[in-house]
């Protein structure tokens, strides 16, 4: 990664406004300053003032977060096709039906292509699709408990690349990506975020361009499914983000709703501890790779949950190096108009309880 001179980073970037689906995620790349944001149904490219470079379009599922490659200058990010509430939503608003199979993939954006506006990512050569058959298979399973969605899954959102749990911190980057979940109380099985790690050079055999009326099954199994230990959430993790300056990887969800959980909006995963056995809440006996939260920033003693009550993260989280981060703050633009808005903030790492980032003003 690049570093930044800090004293020359804009301390705000807004990224425009736009008639889709609210900010996903956000990421930058530090070597030619560039920085994307993922709105739901659109990719945006922009320099580091803000200015548009160029736009993806032609996206008929939810693009969540996503990631920049530093080893292959590319773009990541998780693509659901999906008929829950979420992909309904999406199909209303496109005005658009997509294939009646329920699909997951990881998108790969060769972004020094995107040079212009409204680019369609099935027809100008600019995106691969790499199927993810596991969680295909876990979002349409039953659980232990005969309900839908093995372990509440949704499908996929938050990922990022970094090291193995517990491996040093310049191994090998591998791709984690965590799963959506359902965030139902009247189930036990959503009280785990799952992650599955990936090598993404691997991809290379396996990545083909997408029809999103014709999705192809070309992808791979995870090399491992490490579980995440938080208490309930609303939908998993929205955001993950691996985090040079501390060896950790910062975990941004919308918060559960479970009484007898703290219900935090921000988790940090220990990078310095492998993953280990262990038997997993709320399933009924099954064991699995479990890794596990940094003991820092507030604790909640019925559950030994830790975590940080940083109210952001959820739309877009990135960490630049040296403590310091940009962080999406999603918005609107007045009614009647009512388009969706990201302006990305300045932040420094403090490790203060229990906000853990502050915003940058001087």
């Amino acid at each position: 990664m690049a570093t930044f001179d800090m004293s020359k980073l804009p301390r705000t970037i807004d990224g425009g406004k736009w008639n889709t689906g609210h900010v996903q995620g956000i990421t930058v790349d530090t070597a030619h300053e560039y920085i994307y944001f993922s709105f739901t149904t659109k990719l945006i490219k922009t320099d580091m003032q803000g200015n548009v470079v160029g736009t993806v379009t032609g996206l008929l599922g939810h693009l969540g977060c996503i990631d920049f490659n530093d080893e292959d200058g590319k773009v990541y990010g998780s693509l659901e096709l999906k008929h829950d509430s979420i992909g309904q939503g999406i199909m209303k608003k496109l005005g658009v039906q997509i294939a009646e199979e329920d699909s997951f993939y990881i998108a790969i954006f060769d972004v020094d292509k995107i040079d212009r506006m409204d680019m369609d990512a099935e027809k100008d050569g600019i995106m691969t699709a790499v199927y993810l058959p596991e969680v295909v298979e876990d979002y349409g399973a039953k659980g232990k408990d005969g309900k839908d969605h093995r372990y509440a899954c949704s499908g996929i959102d938050g990922m990022a690349f970094g090291p193995v749990f517990g491996a040093p911190a310049d191994s090998a980057s591998m791709l984690m990506v965590a799963y959506g979940v359902y965030g139902d109380n009247d189930r036990t099985d959503n009280d785990n975020n799952v992650i599955l790690q990936f090598d993404w050079r691997k991809f290379t055999d396996v990545a083909k361009p997408l029809a999103q009326g014709e999705p192809h099954h070309s992808g791979l199994h995870s090399d491992f499914r490490y579980f995440l230990p938080t208490g309930n959430t609303t939908w998993g993790i929205q955001n993950l983000e691996y985090d040079a300056f501390t060896g950790d990887w910062l975990a941004a969800v919308y918060v559960g709703k479970k009484p007898e959980y703290p219900n935090y909006p921000m988790y940090m995963i220990d990078g310095r501890k492998p993953a280990v056995m262990a038997e997993l809440k709320g399933l009924d006996g099954e064991w699995g790779l479990t890794i596990a939260l940094r003991q820092a920033g507030a604790y909640h003693k019925e559950s030994g949950i830790w975590g940080w009550t940083f109210p952001k993260g959820q739309t877009g989280i990135y960490a630049l190096g040296n403590g310091y981060y940009y962080v999406s703050h999603n918005g609107r633009t007045p009614e009647p108009e009512k388009w969706q808005t990201s302006v990305v903030h300045l932040y420094r790492y403090t490790g203060n309880v229990p906000e853990l980032l502050e915003l940058v003003e001087d």
